[in-house]
């Protein structure tokens, strides 16, 4: 291999490098809404958050508002305690619920906002009261497939009194 084509590679090397970083810095800029200047903090409790993890999305109407800024566990109430990081032009009733909801079957989870009918809104760093945590579609769909319990099984099987057959005497 030449001079010339090693010269080549590392130009092209360089290129690529230098399209990953910009493409990287667009990224960051556009998807994050709730880190822009002037942006509020309200937090939310959960009593299941699934996959939800730090930098989902959080939308009103389909329509990203926010970002999942951070996720901890209440070691008095066993609830989680989520912060949600939101664009300073979107105003919440007081009595917003939020809900997380499943982007599809395959996963990826982000919280959706009901907008309540209030008169007055949630004061930045205020708590979102109304929350539906998230639900577990496979486990759900599992104890449909197969009931557990001893409710289930006594349904499904005979006791040995109700066969004549088994308690009827030999008559031979």
């Amino acid at each position: 291999m030449g001079l010339r084509e090693q010269w080549a590679e590392t130009l092209m090397g360089l290129l690529v490098l230098v399209l990953a970083a910009g493409f990287l810095v667009y990224s960051l800029s556009v998807g994050d809404v709730g880190g822009k200047a002037g942006g509020y903090e309200l937090t939310a409790k959960f009593g299941q958050v699934g996959s939800l993890a730090p930098g989902a999305s959080v939308s009103v109407a389909g329509v990203k508002v926010g970002t999942v800024s951070q996720i901890t566990l209440d070691p008095k109430t066993y609830l989680a305690v989520t912060k949600l990081s939101l664009d300073p032009t979107v105003k919440l009733p007081s009595d917003s619920t939020a809900k997380i909801t499943s982007d599809s079957l395959l996963g990826g989870v982000h919280v959706a906002i009901a907008p309540g009918g209030a008169t007055d809104d949630i004061k930045p760093g205020g708590e979102i009261e109304n929350t539906q945590g998230a639900v577990d579609l496979f486990g759900l769909i599992g104890s449909v497939m197969r009931p557990q319990g001893d409710a289930g099984a006594a349904a499904t099987t005979p006791a040995p009194s109700a066969n004549p057959a088994a308690t009827a005497p030999e008559s031979y």
